[in-house]
């Protein structure tokens, strides 16, 4: 294990993420959406951390970051190291951009080794994991694996503002998204590290553990169409509601994650119209974001949701539409790369800890591509997507001394 006097990569690594954190689109907190401003910056600054460290990089069309180091054998299929650099609103300064510093830092330590990988290394920072600003689904690291959707290019954020004219004005480019797609013969792995997002290896006194599999999702956005009316002079049993209606339905949404075997089910936002102290409200739209492990339990659990909000809507004498925009399968990670991160972590002296991600992640989009695997690092309270978000320099440096040691065992 790391101590007090012995910690250069995880300062590094905290150097790295504070000033990527000064990159916002608000003052006061952090907020960088994919194609923002502030995602431009991002991308900027992590550019030239990567040639820095000695890659040769570049911004592609879709705004990722991609950096590569060649091996002694150029031809050689190559090892990709991930994460991304978009938050939530008003986010945590670690979530995906860990994952993203700890790939330079590999780098910075293998030159300062004097190790020439026998392979290619690519270090990418994705700008559209976190899917906040667009109804996409993993975009920039699917386009790698030739499976971007053309469709996403015609969505809009919640100003109106189409996605490819996002593109265009970020400096990418529309038109050359199929070149994005890699051959995979052509990559032998990918691996991410990323925080826990969740309270287990704090629990556990653990530092990082090898994340098994990671959970299925679907997302899907609703409209309840009911009736505006006054207040005070409606009778209760002549109304239609549209946000009582919801209420029962946000009921059915959790009961459905409260009832099944490792199933989870949100209702994360609802907005309502026309959003009156003194009027009945006639619309509003929420979200379901609903996730297992087994795809089949989760299919089940949304056509169920689905079935009883159609009911609950047929009663209450309102409309009620609903249209997924997101469906990502549940996704086991590669055994013999969680093996090499397992003899990583023991290599250090910490005591390996297999664990499922509830959480999506762009090692998702990349084990359509290749061999995928991922490190968890312990969080404070498993609290993430949060301005109080929080890891220990300790478990960062831990972090990268695993992430340097499993690379070590792919590519030396």
């Amino acid at each position: 294990m790391t101590t007090s006097s012995d910690l250069s990569l995880g300062r590094r690594a905290m150097a790295l993420l504070d000033e990527l954190a000064r990159h916002s689109d608000e003052s006061g907190r952090l907020t960088r959406l994919y194609l923002s401003p502030a995602h431009r910056q991002a991308a900027e600054t992590t550019l030239r951390f990567m040639r820095e460290a000695g890659l040769d990089s570049h911004i592609d069309p879709l705004g990722t970051v991609v950096g590569r180091l060649e091996g002694a054998d150029r031809d050689a299929p190559a090892l990709i190291i991930g994460s991304h650099i978009d938050t939530v609103v008003d986010a945590g300064r670690f979530d995906g951009t860990l994952g993203v510093v700890l790939g330079i830092v590999t780098i910075e330590a293998l030159r300062a080794q004097g190790i020439t990988p026998a392979c290619p290394i690519e270090v990418l920072a994705f700008g559209d994991e976190e899917n906040a600003r667009f109804p996409t689904n993993l975009s920039t690291s699917y386009a790698l694996s030739g499976r971007y959707n053309p469709a996403w290019l015609d969505g809009q954020d919640q100003d109106g503002v189409v996605l490819r004219d996002a593109l265009t004005r970020f400096g990418g480019d529309p038109g050359k998204i199929d070149g994005i797609a890699r051959n995979p013969a052509r990559y032998r792995g990918y691996l991410e590290v990323h925080i826990e997002q969740g309270p287990l290896l704090e629990v556990r006194e653990l530092p990082v553990g090898i994340v098994s599999a990671i959970n299925g999702i679907t997302r899907a956005r609703a409209t309840v169409i009911g009736e505006a009316g006054h207040a005070g002079t409606v009778p209760m049993s002549m109304r239609r509601d549209a946000l009582a209606a919801v209420a029962e339905m946000i009921g059915i949404v959790e009961r459905a994650g409260s009832t099944r075997s490792d199933t989870v089910a949100t209702v994360g936002v609802a907005q309502v119209q026309p959003s009156a102290i003194n009027v009945i409200p006639a619309r509003v739209d929420f979200t379901l974001d609903a996730r297992s492990p087994d795809d089949a339990v989760r299919h089940a659990m949304v056509q169920d949701i689905v079935s009883e909000c159609e009911a609950a809507a047929q009663r209450r004498g309102v409309g009620f539409t609903i249209e997924p925009f997101m469906d990502s399968p549940a996704t086991p990670m590669n055994k013999n790369l969680m093996q090499h991160l397992e003899e990583a972590v023991e290599s250090i002296g910490a005591a390996p800890l297999r664990l499922p991600s509830g959480a999506g992640h762009d090692a998702v989009a990349m084990a359509a591509l290749c061999p995928a695997a991922m490190l968890f690092v312990r969080c404070k309270g498993g609290i993430s997507h949060n301005p109080a978000e929080s890891i220990t320099v300790e478990d960062a440096d831990t972090a990268a001394r695993v992430l340097i040691e499993a690379v070590k065992k792919i590519v030396v």
